[in-house]
């Protein structure tokens, strides 16, 4: 706001001039003010004296501080409702946060600490991970001996002298890479219901890791190990063929024939370890909306019907379906958008969240 070149004291001692009978006319040809602006101080300083304009003055000042607070507060809050999630007490969590205020929003470093509470330091320090090494090598075992769980595990790397406290090996989470394109990382798992005769039924569900799509629901009464590969290859020779597969440890996809196909494809197997579904998370929340959304709402007459019904729904979840984890956006959009990024290297403020387990 521009500043009078009146102050409060000059402005009531004017007014009261005025009130003396001097013509309002001469006293605003004399300081060069307009008529305009003399009716706005008397509006505002009549019957004051200077001691209670330099209050009023005061107080507006407050006012203003008061309304550039709550208005700062309230941007705060906003960012960190759609920044923080609902546990944000690690350091490494901050700190991603806090980034992501300082890039999206503009936040200065000193802000961004501010708003989440975290030491600048904290921000700045990037703690060495002291079980790399040994994260590595477990690695490596679990690959080797699918088979063996904790016990044996932390046996093999005590014998190589990488552990010593037994607790350190059963919490350490090796953590899967998340993928970086569409057909990088595929996952598979069943779901069974019946028909309104009451035979029984499985449908095959298929989910790309990257975008969150479903290639292809497949509904039969029975679908064994061929049955996948048939599948599989239909998707195959169709130009979508994952790199890696993760799934349960089912006799469907433990068996020879998707061993083979998977060989001759150039396809990794990924097995979850077993009573753990936790491990592929995403092909189970989709599974959860699939009986909801799509099986629970409909009483079925034949497996001509089920097919029909299901790919429907599939198709609708790929291209109209918001994905709470792609931005609102369905998976086809998703993956538009993305190659539109990638073309002209401008960013669609997407926030894809991907965890494991």
């Amino acid at each position: 706001m521009r500043k009078s070149r009146f102050s409060e004291e000059q402005t009531i001692g004017l007014l009261k001039q005025a009130e003396a009978g001097r013509p309002v006319a001469e006293l605003c040809r004399q300081l060069g003010i307009t008529d305009t602006t003399f009716y706005k101080w008397r509006s505002k300083f009549a019957g004051l004296e200077v001691s209670e304009a330099r209050r009023l003055r005061q107080l507006e000042e407050e006012n203003r501080r008061l309304k550039g607070l709550v208005a700062d507060q309230a941007l705060g809050i906003q960012v960190l409702k759609e920044v923080l999630g609902p546990k944000m007490t690690a350091p490494a969590l901050r700190r991603q946060a806090a980034h992501q205020i300082i890039e999206a929003y503009g936040y200065s470093e000193r802000r961004a600490c501010q708003l989440i509470e975290l030491n600048r330091r904290t921000l700045r320090r990037i703690p060495p991970d002291r079980d790399e090494d040994l994260r590595k090598r477990l690695r490596e075992l679990a690959e080797e001996r699918r088979r063996f769980g904790c016990p044996r595990l932390y046996l093999l790397l005590r014998r190589e002298g990488l552990v010593v406290n037994h607790k350190r090996q059963s919490h350490l989470r090796v953590v899967q890479p998340a993928p970086t394109g569409p057909n990088e990382q595929w996952a598979m798992d069943f779901v069974s219901d019946s028909l309104d005769s009451g035979r029984r039924m499985k449908v095959l569900t298929i989910i790309d890791l990257w975008d969150r799509r479903c290639p292809r629901l497949e509904a039969d009464s029975s679908i064994p190990g061929e049955g996948v590969v048939r599948v599989l290859e239909q998707l195959r020779q169709r130009g979508e063929c994952p790199k890696h597969l993760r799934s349960d440890n089912g006799p469907e996809s433990t068996g020879r024939a998707l061993d083979q196909w998977a060989t001759s494809a150039g396809v990794r197997l990924e097995f979850i370890r077993p009573g753990r579904p936790m491990e592929n998370g995403h092909v189970e929340s989709f599974n959860g909306k699939f009986r909801e959304e799509c099986l629970n709402a409909h009483a079925f007459r034949s497996l001509a019907e089920v097919r029909d019904i299901i790919e429907a729904w599939r198709q609708d979840y790929n291209t109209a379906r918001p994905h709470s984890s792609l931005g609102g956006l369905a998976p086809e959009e998703y993956g538009r958008a993305m190659n539109e990024e990638n073309q002209t290297g401008q960013s669609p403020n997407l926030r894809l969240v991907y965890s494991v387990g």
